[in-house]
């Protein structure tokens, strides 16, 4: 069992199985133990954040403990403190750390000198949560995340590395479908490769044929506003479109972490759609962080 959780492999298959089931449990309200009652969540977010901070604070409440929301403002990692000096502090005060930064060293070196565990709410390289979020919507409306093929279409950002790590995980077949010039993390992908079917094409259109799963995310990520104009050029034809989504498997789910941009990344057609299911999956982000948080902080087994 991990003390952190930086990354989808940080668990094993068969561990993340059962935070699903776990999961599932406390979404369907068969779950009421309160195995946070007593603790304290540090929530640093060095980025700004609605659905991550709104669904650990209300997640944290729900097991029975006490979240705390820290900005740059409120602590001293916005004024150069030592990462390291912050989680030796952090953690004679509280029970878990979850943070929402940008560099991911910066998350492996708080959970290098923190004695209580700590959370990836998301990194530059890295959103775990999200994705685990997502595999949650996939068993709910599809049944098992290994027999399905997905199709990420966009940019190879954080959540595009997630996917990958995902497969890797899991081994299901992944296709990602970017522009030259802004594709995921090449270790994770020569990784993966090795246990799964993750491939990078150009065409969209050929990436989501026959796929069961379509998932995608703005062009420019928080931190990345001034190459708008650049990633709107490159992005060209990576809109997820009606006709996009009639290539994919006619019983095609489509996905996305949010917020979206819509008309760039994704029409209206597609998002407020039949074959839309990101109110749940934005949902799910509630149920798997209090998996989550139940095990590595409450000490619920798996």
């Amino acid at each position: 069992m991990p003390t952190n959780f930086l990354a989808i492999p940080d668990f094993s298959r068969d561990e993340l199985e059962s935070l699903f089931e776990l999961a599932e449990r406390m979404r369907d309200g068969t779950y009421d133990k309160k195995p946070l009652a007593g603790k304290s969540l540090a929530m640093i977010f060095m980025k700004a954040s609605t659905r991550t901070r709104v669904s650990f604070e209300v997640g944290t409440y729900q097991l029975g403990g006490h979240a705390l929301f820290l900005s740059p403002r409120d602590v001293q990692l916005g004024r150069g403190e030592p990462i390291a000096d912050t989680a030796r502090v952090l953690s004679r005060y509280v029970d878990g750390i979850m943070i929402r930064t940008f560099a991911h060293h910066d998350i492996e070196e708080l959970a290098k000198y923190s004695d209580v565990p700590v959370i990836n709410g998301l990194t530059d390289m890295l959103h775990p949560c999200q994705i685990l979020a997502d595999l949650l919507t996939v068993r709910q409306h599809l049944g098992d995340v290994t027999k399905q093929k997905y199709a990420w279409i966009g940019d190879g950002n954080n959540m595009a590395n997630s996917w990958i790590n995902a497969a890797y995980r899991f081994g299901f077949d992944l296709t990602i479908a970017c522009p030259q010039g802004y594709e995921p993390a090449d270790h994770l992908l020569e990784r993966a490769q090795k246990v799964a079917k993750v491939r990078i094409v150009r065409d969209p259109m050929e990436a989501v044929a026959g796929a069961t799963v379509v998932n995608t995310d703005v062009w420019a990520s928080m931190g990345q506003e001034q190459e708008q104009k650049d990633r709107e050029r490159a992005f060209a034809g990576y809109t997820v479109s009606p006709a996009l989504m009639k290539r994919a498997d006619k019983d095609a789910i489509f996905l996305h972490c949010l917020p979206a941009h819509r008309g760039e990344e994704v029409l209206d057609e597609v998002i407020e759609g039949p074959q839309s299911k990101v109110w749940d999956e934005a949902e799910n982000r509630l149920h798997i962080q209090k998996a989550i948080m139940a095990v590595l902080i409450g000490g619920e087994t798996l």
